[in-house]
């Protein structure tokens, strides 16, 4: 986490004066995240950078607990809200690895421009899904560098070694939508303005209901592999989801 630190303040003033490089498509990326908001919503954004989207966000939702690595950006960030009169957004050095909140604690968490900068990014959906409310929903924004740019996958290796590059995986964006339904999540909304830019995508933490005292039927996504999930004794273990399963009630 230091490394990612120094390397996220180097870059902090750069950043926060970057235009943003597609208003429109960051405009619609912000209205049909509202569509998933209200007035008492609980929301955590990780990597929030400089807090613009908090910030645009904040007057829809009850409060935005934001979190990043850098202290320089998020010194930027609180600049920003004590500007606007901001008063429900909470900004945090931290990281969505070690941020120790309970299960359950948000109805939306958004993680923005991030997933392909981690280095364990199946462990954070997974605990995102932990952290949301049943029923509340995942909204990330990813560069997805394997649909379009395989060379990176050999340039970051030396850009790390000399200092100009962060973590920084390579990967498609099937295989992002792969994992986060094979977490527990239903996508509600996927959106890609071209190729070469980030896949927005909106996922669902499916309800979890008691198989045994239910009468259900489990629902399964097509791209899940079919090995990750067990049935034992009438029970479903779903990536360390035990003695339950997402499921839909059906007629007995």
């Amino acid at each position: 986490m230091k490394d990612e630190s120094r390397f996220w303040d180097r870059m902090a003033s750069r950043y926060y004066r970057s235009p943003i490089k597609d208003p429109e498509a960051y405009r619609r990326k912000l209205d049909a995240s509202r569509q998933f908001f209200n007035p008492d919503a609980r929301v955590l954004e990780f990597g929030c950078g400089t807090g613009g989207t908090a910030i645009a966000h904040a007057p829809y939702v009850q409060h935005i607990h934001a979190i990043d690595v850098s202290e320089k950006m998020l010194k930027f960030a609180r600049s920003q809200a004590s500007a606007q009169n901001i008063k429900n957004v909470t900004f945090e050095k931290a990281s969505i690895e070690s941020i120790d909140v309970e299960d359950g604690s948000f109805d939306v968490v958004l993680g923005l421009s991030i997933l392909h900068l981690l280095a364990n990014r199946e462990a954070v959906t997974e605990k995102v899904f932990r952290l949301l409310k049943p029923g509340g929903v995942f909204i990330s924004s990813t560069a997805c560098m394997g649909d379009n740019a395989m060379f990176f996958k050999y340039l970051i290796p030396v850009g790390r070694a000399l200092g100009l590059f962060p973590t920084v995986k390579v990967f498609k964006e099937e295989q992002l939508v792969n994992e986060l339904v094979a977490s527990g999540f239903a996508i509600k909304h996927q959106w890609r303005p071209r190729k070469n830019m980030a896949a927005f995508i909106i996922a669902e933490k499916q309800q979890v209901i008691d198989c045994l005292t239910n009468p259900t039927v489990v629902e399964r996504q097509p791209a899940v592999i079919s090995e990750t999930t067990e049935f034992i004794n009438r029970k479903v273990i779903h990536k360390g989801i035990s003695d339950h399963c997402v499921a839909t009630e059906v007629a007995s």
